[in-house]
């Protein structure tokens, strides 16, 4: 079968779900979670694969081991693909996502020279610049509040310098079209744009694997 979008039964269980998110809940409604949610999402990834490589959609569970909040079910479907790209779904619409979402230690002094270099920070600095013309944001999941030690403190890129990881997102509300195939063109029209930061990151920093 192929992606002709997500029903608004998909939706009605996450604005469910975050009102009940209990295991009474899911065991009810499980069955619209596999059908209405999963699927869908199953046929998109298969779709895109020849060109984002495979997906892996995350487990619905949310780990609470070192987590105040205890409610056991995360409340979106998240989904990952080879080709360094992520979609979600959620109550609140659709999103989608390109990039490292954190670095570790040698990924991030790699990123940061290539920030503070003229060269490949200004190649970035252009790269942001054409993603947010595109209504694309460029962000980062954690930041320092001051430049890293042994960089300027007055760095022209000292907010890049900050950032622990990076990513291109972009964020769709809920509309009529998240029910139909043009999701699937949204989708794919945001990873092609975010194609120049990939390539970047894979670049000077490393394969996308955070």
């Amino acid at each position: 079968m192929g992606f002709k979008g997500w029903p608004a039964e998909a939706l009605e269980f996450y604005e469910g779900l975050e009102a009940d998110n209990t295991r009474t809940y899911w065991l009810a409604h499980k069955t619209d979670y596999e059908e209405c949610v999963r699927r869908p999402m199953q046929a998109l990834l298969d779709e895109l694969a020849a060109t984002w490589g495979a997906g892996k959609i995350f487990r619905p569970y949310r780990d609470v081991r070192f987590s105040a909040d205890k409610t056991p079910y995360k409340t979106h479907i998240g989904a990952l693909l080879e080709g360094g790209g992520y979609v979600q779904l959620s109550a609140e619409g659709l999103a989608a996502g390109c990039g490292l979402w954190h670095m570790e230690s040698d990924s991030l002094r790699r990123y940061r020279d290539a920030v503070a270099s003229d060269r490949t920070g200004g190649e970035l600095v252009a790269i942001v610049a054409a993603l947010g013309h595109k209504g694309s944001e460029v962000i980062s999941r954690e930041s320092l509040k001051t430049v890293p030690r042994g960089y300027d403190r007055e760095h022209p890129r000292a907010d890049l310098l900050k950032h622990k990881g990076l990513a291109a997102w972009k964020h769709w509300p809920v509309q009529s079209w998240l029910g139909t195939a043009r999701a699937r063109t949204n989708i794919e029209s945001f990873l092609e744009s975010a194609v120049p930061l990939r390539d970047w990151l894979r670049t000077n920093v490393g394969e996308l694997s955070g």
